[in-house]
């Protein structure tokens, strides 16, 4: 005898209604009164009833998969992000397809496209350097395509944003410089218009200003492609260093900044603290095996990558229409090393 499942039809013929209102019952919509639903589940329960899982993701248009884009896989602070986004994904039951913008504007309206392609059910994102147009994410929201915007996030107010108390951190890291015996400190941030480099300018301007340090605009420096551009950096230091007001500290404010300033420090035999303190933005494992141990301001990523994830995750599964959007913001750490510290070089 071939056993024969019951399905949303026979649960409807049985209490006379109709599939639709059964099958919104079985899915808890709002729309369906709470007797209504009662009455359904106690029948769909009694009666052993299990979803097909192909039909109700062919129904509800699910893919129980999720996208995520960043500026590159390889920087340490995006890649933290992800495995944080990966473990929610995971215990979940999705799927994550990655993308990587390079920091170029064009590879990030295209990868975002792709990813919508692919049928995510969601997508998680941070904008590349490039990025001071966000009609793309405005239209693929308004298509109803579910997005959680982090660390650099967009702006605009009916979407969940992650990141980090970016201007906090900034003037943490400026004062540290400061007390150490630093005053002509310069500040090396990604492309102006983005959200993060915003903050962080801004804090570091107030920390100069709480301290009687009187602000020299020439010492704000901005990275078009955000550090992936090691001559672009290379540039910046050298009209840094070589300027009448040459600067006795650097607050540089991404990883890949960082990295390529230590690089071109050693290159040009410049002493880190001696000629130059640095403190970077950095989430690299190693900072403090190097050579001098890098003064670092770390970011929670996982943490961030793992709230994006359950924000995404929730709006996809909701049974209502969201209507209040979170703005979580972290506190980063500053992790006080010999690259800011004149008094151990």
């Amino acid at each position: 005898m071939r056993f024969e499942a019951i399905t949303i039809k026979d649960i409807a013929k049985a209490l006379g209604l109709s599939t639709s209102t059964v099958s919104r019952a079985l899915r808890d919509s709002y729309e369906i009164s709470p007797e209504t639903k009662e009455k359904v589940l106690l029948y769909a329960k009694e009666n052993n009833y299990r979803p097909n899982p192909i039909a109700l993701s062919l129904k509800e248009k699910r893919s129980s998969s999720i996208g995520v884009l960043v500026c590159e896989i390889a920087n340490s602070f995006f890649s933290q992000a992800i495995n944080g986004i990966e473990s929610v994904a995971q215990e979940k039951g999705y799927n994550v397809i990655i993308a990587q913008s390079k920091e170029d504007f064009e590879k990030e309206v295209s990868s975002l496209q792709y990813l919508a392609s692919r049928s995510v059910d969601g997508i998680i994102f941070s904008v590349s350097a490039e990025t001071s147009d966000f009609s793309h994410v405005q239209q693929l929201y308004a298509r109803g395509m579910n997005m959680v915007s982090f660390d650099r996030v967009v702006d605009f107010p009916d979407i969940h944003k992650v990141s980090v108390d970016n201007y906090k951190a900034a003037y943490e890291a400026t004062t540290h410089f400061i007390k150490n015996g630093f005053t002509n400190i310069a500040c090396v941030a990604n492309a102006a218009y983005l959200s993060i480099t915003k903050e962080r300018v801004e804090g570091y301007k107030a920390a100069l200003k709480d301290h009687q340090i009187p602000l020299n605009p020439e010492n704000i420096y901005y990275c078009l492609h955000g550090g992936m551009n090691y001559e672009e950096v290379a540039e910046i230091m050298a009209k840094a260093t070589r300027s009448k007001s040459k600067p006795d500290a650097i607050l540089a404010c991404s990883d890949k900044i960082t990295t390529s300033i230590m690089r071109y420090c050693q290159h040009e035999g410049l002493a880190i603290p001696n000629q130059v303190g640095l403190v970077g933005f950095s989430n690299l494992d190693l900072t403090d095996l190097l050579a001098p141990a890098l003064t670092v301001v770390r970011q929670p990523a996982y943490e961030m990558g793992r709230i994006a994830a359950e924000l995404l995750i929730k709006q996809i599964e909701s049974k209502r229409p969201i209507k209040e959007f979170e703005d979580v913001v972290l506190a980063t750490e500053l992790h006080q090393r010999a690259s800011s510290d004149k008094k151990k070089a």
